[in-house]
């Protein structure tokens, strides 16, 4: 994509580009990770016990998948995925000074983990901060101690942190247009890099470091193994570049089809069916269904008895609660301990969390 469109940017060497394309290239690469995480649920939701695990270790294995990936274009390209797609690159210095594909050191390290470090520590607190939100919600309010007084005080804060954050780059976004700063993100900043257009020199120097890179005729058998996996992530990253630039319109509706303003529709359209009962709840129905026998008159045990009990702890249930995403009911101390462990309904595996957890209330209550 780079190459496609180097023809269309300005010659100059080190010409910053304009607002407009580096707001384009950052929600590029947000609207990547939406559209990874709805196709991996879709999976496990088709097939909870082989990949499940994906949905439950999804932000690190995507993590995995980021280092690779941003590694190989900021090796190769001197530019993030993103960047790379809107024929952009990492520069080291300030405006004004000659500019050139390579990144030095340090500048490429700290590159290569805020863009991907920041975004999964993010991803990773805001999710914490959910579940903790959801426990508060749902759960009895005992006595705390000090740690636990602190962690919920450093909760009540994050939101003040995050405004403060996006005010951050709101600003730096408004000097970066009136060409007081030469970056726009604070990330870029912190790195100690700025954005530049790719120009033909760079096209050039990118063929040539690729037709360099041939298999090693003589090494030791790390060297070989080393080989062939930095083949293998360019392998991905090239085909991942190739597939985007095709499909990346579709990924740009996936992100609309799936915000939070769209969310209403998307649940009336995708909600998931109600899963027929168990084949023992069937048949105490029919039994319950059935005329009472001479045991049943005589004061014997009733058909049916069983369907008050809790499927995991198999006794007469206390404090009844369903779940929204399967329709079966606990007991409710039972179903909170088992999703808060394990993210899933117990007896259809389907992903589950703290906060589709429904209390009945029964008119004997």
């Amino acid at each position: 994509m780079a190459e496609a469109g180097a023809h269309l940017t300005s010659t100059a060497a080190n010409e910053q580009p304009s607002i407009f394309e580096v707001l384009a290239q950052e929600s590029l690469m947000e609207s990547v990770r939406p559209a990874l995480r709805h196709a991996v649920k879709v999976l496990a939701e088709s097939n909870p016990s082989r990949f499940g695990f994906l949905w439950r270790r999804f932000d690190e294995l995507y993590l995995l998948l980021d280092l690779l990936l941003q590694n190989h274009f900021l090796s190769h390209c001197s530019a993030s995925f993103s960047e790379n797609f809107y024929g952009l690159k990492r520069v080291s210095g300030g405006r004004g000074l000659p500019v050139g594909l390579g990144l030095q050191g340090k500048s490429h390290w700290r590159s290569l983990l805020l863009l991907c470090l920041v975004p999964y520590l993010r991803a990773k607190l805001e999710a914490t901060l959910a579940r903790q939100r959801d426990e508060e919600d749902f759960s009895i309010r005992l006595a705390q101690s000090r740690g636990q007084r602190l962690y919920r005080a450093a909760v009540a804060a994050y939101p003040y942190v995050s405004s403060a954050w996006q005010a951050w780059v709101f600003c730096q976004q408004l000097l970066f247009v009136f060409g007081v700063s030469g970056t726009h993100n604070p990330l870029l900043w912190l790195a100690r890099v700025r954005l530049a257009r790719l120009n033909a020199q760079d096209i050039k120097d990118m063929e040539l470091k690729t037709g360099k890179t041939g298999t090693p005729a003589e090494g030791s058998l790390v060297q070989r193994a080393w080989w062939l996996m930095s083949q293998a992530a360019r392998g991905v990253a090239v085909s991942l570049s190739t597939s985007l630039s095709m499909g990346v319109f579709f990924l740009q509706f996936l992100e609309w089809w799936y915000s939070s303003d769209n969310q209403s529709a998307v649940k009336t359209l995708t909600s998931l069916p109600a899963p027929p009962p168990p084949l023992h709840l069937q048949q105490e129905r029919s039994g319950r269904d059935s005329p009472p026998t001479s045991a049943s008159r005589s004061g014997g045990a009733q058909p049916g008895s069983d369907c008050r009990n809790c499927p995991l702890c198999r006794r007469l249930r206390t404090n009844a609660t369903v779940l929204s995403t399967s329709g079966f009911v606990f007991c409710y101390r039972c179903i909170y301990t088992y999703v808060k462990a394990n993210r899933r309904c117990p007896v259809t595996g389907y992903p589950t969390e703290l906060q589709h957890l429904i209390k009945i209330y029964s008119p004997e209550s």
